[in-house]
């Protein structure tokens, strides 16, 4: 029996990056039943124009073209709710985050029947070729204060994490649902309390362009 995915990648000018990462995905979910589903939020480069290009070419290539305001939380709820497997993964759309840690973080999702997997970076350890030493403890105290939370992940401002569709089903209402603390909000927010665990990850540089703080300023 295959394994079934639904990997939402939203993302704001990625017109470099988005058909290197459908290969790299395709490249390591050959295994798996999976959908794509990048979600658009108003770029005004050609990332529109290569989804609706890939949208022919790949079966499983659903995009989401949005013209609202930029919203991170927003961008992924679209594409979460047009989404038809009950894995749901959230990642970046620049190669930042690797897809050779998908099956890792399937994995032990499935062993240990998680509701949700974080994708976390080294962010104790000093010289993360995708994150400067600014970035990298700014994370850090982030990371402290909401550990008064009681959160049990690394790393609750990654970008990249693994979760129960019918989680997000069942708390939605929950959810503060805009800005840029969706994995946060997620286990802060959902009820019960989500049983949790991480996979490290090597953080990768970016592969094409140049980092949109104003997009991405608390995933980092």
């Amino acid at each position: 029996m295959k394994r079934k995915l639904s990997i939402v990648i939203p993302i704001l000018n990625e017109e470099k990056n988005i058909s290197p990462l459908t290969k790299k995905i395709k490249k390591y979910l050959k295994s798996y039943d999976f959908e794509i589903i990048f979600v658009d939020d108003n770029s005004n480069d050609k990332s529109k124009k290569i989804l609706k290009k890939l949208k022919k070419k790949y079966f499983y290539f659903k995009p989401i073209l949005r013209s609202n305001e930029p919203d991170l939380s927003k961008s992924c709820f679209d594409g979460i709710k047009k989404s038809k497997y009950e894995n749901i993964l959230i990642m970046d759309g620049d190669l930042q985050h690797d897809p050779i840690f998908i099956p890792k973080m399937f994995d032990k999702y499935m062993k240990n029947n998680l509701d949700l997997v974080v994708g976390a970076r080294k962010l104790y350890k000093p010289n993360n070729p995708g994150l400067s030493e600014t970035r990298r403890f700014a994370s850090l105290i982030l990371i402290y204060f909401f550990s008064f939370l009681n959160i049990k992940t690394k790393d609750p401002m990654s970008g990249f994490f693994l979760f129960k569709k019918k989680i997000f089903t069942k708390n939605k209402k929950r959810y503060f649902g805009k800005g840029f603390k969706i994995l946060a909000d997620l286990i802060i927010n959902s009820k019960p309390r989500l049983k949790t665990d991480d996979v490290y990850i090597d953080f990768k540089r970016r592969y094409q362009n140049k980092s949109k703080m104003n997009y991405k300023i608390l995933i980092i």
